[in-house]
């Protein structure tokens, strides 16, 4: 098939990268993230390229995305939530139902424990402690957002399952490397990257969050020097 794409440049360390931003159809539970990756940079990679995947459809792909109606907060998590900060780049844990997600993930103790250490940390001026000490991808939790398309914006979701694996099974399929990527307009982290990747220049070669989530439907790119 022909994908539709657009180019955009950045630097990174002096050096000039083309981001080909791959549009795609609409991810679901129905469609495997290997297929999808393969079926759209058919005749766009290139050897030496580097795709870049958003966690989102990953997540979405393993089934971790849930309707808010499906979700019933539990007596914890009515409570816990309202102790989470406001964070202006999504809602995070400030929700019931993103709240019981990570009790699901990673249970109740641990979420208990990692609240506790945050508090004891931050006059200390530390910052990221509760999702550090949480683990089990709770920092890629999140909740509706406007700036998706439905039915991201009446979803709540889990991070991926397994991403370092599954960027190394992509990569194997389509034999370039591969990240998977959680990107926002105030930063962003590589959840899982196959072998040799460099997550530090990733994440600064995507500081601009390139990554369409609205109707550009651009949820992968391939990264290439410029010529």
């Amino acid at each position: 098939m022909t994908s539709e794409y657009k180019i955009l440049k950045i630097e990174v360390n002096g050096q000039t990268y083309e981001r080909v931003c791959i549009k795609t159809h609409l991810i679901s539970d129905k469609d495997e993230i290997v297929e999808v990756a393969k079926t759209y940079t058919e005749g766009l990679k290139r050897d030496g390229d580097l795709l870049v995947i958003s966690e989102r459809i990953v997540a979405i792909s393993q089934g971790r995305s849930y309707l808010i109606s499906d979700i019933k907060p539990s007596f914890s998590a009515k409570k816990l939530y309202k102790f989470v900060t406001n964070n202006p780049g999504g809602i995070g844990l400030r929700s019931p139902y993103t709240m019981e997600l990570a009790l699901r993930e990673a249970g109740l103790p641990r979420i208990l424990f990692s609240a506790v250490c945050s508090i004891i940390t931050k006059p200390f001026g530390m910052k990221g402690v509760f999702y550090k000490v949480a683990g089990h991808g709770v920092n890629a939790i999140d909740g509706p957002t406007e700036y998706t398309l439905p039915p991201g914006n009446i979803s709540a979701k889990l991070g991926p399952k397994d991403p370092k694996k599954v960027a190394q099974k992509i990569a194997d399929e389509l034999k370039i490397n591969v990240a998977i990527i959680d990107a926002n307009d105030l930063g962003r982290r590589v959840e899982g990257a196959s072998k040799g990747v460099d997550y530090k220049f990733v994440e600064e070669a995507f500081r601009d969050n390139p990554l369409g989530q609205k109707n550009e439907q651009t949820p992968m790119a391939l990264v290439r020097p410029a010529n």
